[in-house]
């Protein structure tokens, strides 16, 4: 009896554990809300409406979701798609805590985003919903374009398979079996080159 006492005991406290990280994360979690579709379902007795959510989460250290919600009620559904872009969190790799190591692109049906690295005190150069991503993630520096849908689900899923092809130094270096300072290296030598053919 004693040792079941304990094992219960053991296993409460580590679920508050648990509890007390999972708060500690959610303190430091920023949420946008980026767009709220109203739906109408004709019924017997007239109209039901119900509500969609989009929402983007992120720590501004360069972790960001996004998550989508439903429910009868405006706050409800927001509640949902918050909980849902917690759960889908990915990690994007910054330069200097501020912006995109490259440019990239990203393609989700008909929804098509460029987004490109820039220099410090550009700011943030982005339409409504690409905006509310980069602000969550952190970024301060970024120049981005919509070139396709403007609908605003479209547009986060394609800005997001963009992220997901932004790889930092190290990562390549890893893969090319090379040191960072190479990679680096390189690329300071191309930007050198690129602007004297400017001049």
């Amino acid at each position: 009896m004693a040792r079941t006492a304990n094992s219960e005991r053991r296993r409460n406290s580590e679920k508050e554990n648990d509890r007390e990280e999972r708060n500690e994360r959610d303190e430091e979690i920023v949420d946008k809300l980026v767009h709220i579709n109203r739906v109408a379902k004709v019924v017997k007795g007239g109209r039901r409406f119900s509500f969609a959510a989009l929402v983007v989460v992120g720590d501004m250290k360069g972790r960001v979701g996004f998550g989508t919600g439903k429910a009868h009620e405006v706050p409800e559904a927001i509640r949902k798609a918050t909980e849902d872009a917690k759960n889908n969190m990915i990690r994007v790799p910054l330069r200097e805590g501020r912006t995109l190591h490259h440019d990239v692109n990203g393609v989700f049906g008909a929804g098509k985003v460029v987004l490109r690295s820039a220099p410090a005190g550009t700011g943030i150069i982005a339409g409504g919903p690409m905006r509310a991503v980069f602000e969550t993630m952190g970024i301060q520096d970024v120049v981005a374009k919509s070139q396709g849908s403007a609908n605003p689900h479209n547009m986060i899923r394609a800005t997001f398979a963009a992220l997901k092809n932004v790889s930092s130094p190290r990562n390549v270096a890893a893969k090319r079996g090379k040191k960072v300072g190479d990679i680096v290296a390189r690329r300071e030598g191309s930007v050198a080159q690129s602007a004297q053919a400017k001049e």
